[in-house]
């Protein structure tokens, strides 16, 4: 191995980490690294005294540079927009240990959805001071503004985060009985013991990207959402199997077919009820989930 090539892959995870965090997605993380590394070939890397600055904030810039696009292309995606989901585990490194509950809630679902709603620059200061806890100082040189200015851009990203996401706090067992229950009515097609395991408002979010069937808008309410998840199970068709798993530092449910993943799934609970569902079902956002799995021997290297 090269020692440019060297350099690049021991700062490849924290890279990685950025991107992901910023874009939402595995695959435009991945791109965005091969786009870095050619940057990275392309320079005298003798003469850069930092290399995990100068790799860090080419890697953001290019992230800027996406999101820029990225946020265009999703105005006109067809139905719910979801962030593609990414397996996480102890056989799974791709975003570093995610062993105190801060790293595991600056991957989460839930805020990565939050963070569709900031602008680019709001969206990179917050990432690169809440997961990676760069300083205000060296966040305006990532980003290419003032310290001040990075201060604000990270106060206000704080605060509409704070405003619109709720932290969980979730216990693997007492959440893994739940969702037991929760799949034994809907394999049953048993409406009523469904809707007995849901909360009043109860929020449905389902991410098909116009390649599979799913609502292309939010399903709300007991009834509807029971109703809907049952229609969801029909569609599926036999041989669908659900495994307990990790993803994005938290349990998740990870669909599998006879033709591989079909969906991963984010349940959360308020209390015994289940209070909203995730569902990642479009093809093109299981890719990476597909990728990990093959690294780890199948759902049977999902640990649980």
């Amino acid at each position: 191995m090269s020692e440019q090539l060297e350099v690049f892959q021991r700062h490849r995870g924290r890279m990685f980490g950025i991107a992901y965090r910023m874009l939402g997605t595995a695959t435009e993380a991945d791109e965005v690294l091969q786009d870095a590394w050619l940057r990275w070939q392309s320079v005298d890397h003798r003469a850069v005294k930092e290399p995990a600055a100068f790799l860090a904030k080419t890697v953001t810039n290019l992230c800027l540079n996406q999101l820029t696009s990225a946020r265009a292309r999703r105005e006109t995606y067809f139905g719910e927009w979801l962030p593609e989901p990414i397996l996480t585990g102890a056989k799974l490194d791709d975003l570093g240990p995610l062993d105190q509950i801060s790293q595991r809630e600056s991957v989460s679902f839930a805020l990565l959805t939050v963070l569709e709603r900031l602008t680019p620059a709001e969206r990179a200061a917050y990432v690169l001071r809440e997961a990676f806890a760069y300083s205000h100082r060296e966040v305006a040189d990532l980003i290419g503004t003032t310290e001040a200015n990075a201060r604000q851009l990270h106060a206000r990203a704080r605060k509409r985060v704070a405003a619109d996401q709720q932290p969980r706090q979730v216990d693997p067992s007492h959440w893994r009985t739940l969702v037991e229950r929760f799949l034994a009515a809907a394999q049953r097609g048993d409406i009523a013991g469904l809707e007995s395991l849901l909360a009043a408002d109860v929020v449905s979010r389902a991410d098909g990207g116009g390649k599979v069937n799913a609502a292309r808008k939010l399903v709300v309410g007991r009834d509807r959402v029971a109703r809907y998840l049952i229609g969801v199970l029909e569609r599926f068709g036999a041989g669908i199997l659900p495994y307990f798993g990790y993803a994005n530092g938290e349990p998740a449910l990870v669909v599998i077919g006879p033709d591989g993943v079909r969906a991963v799934v984010f349940l959360s609970f308020d209390g015994d009820e289940l209070s909203s569902l995730e569902l990642a079902i479009n093809p093109d956002k299981l890719v990476y989930v597909e990728q990990q799995l093959s690294r780890i021997g199948g759902v049977s290297g999902l640990g649980w």
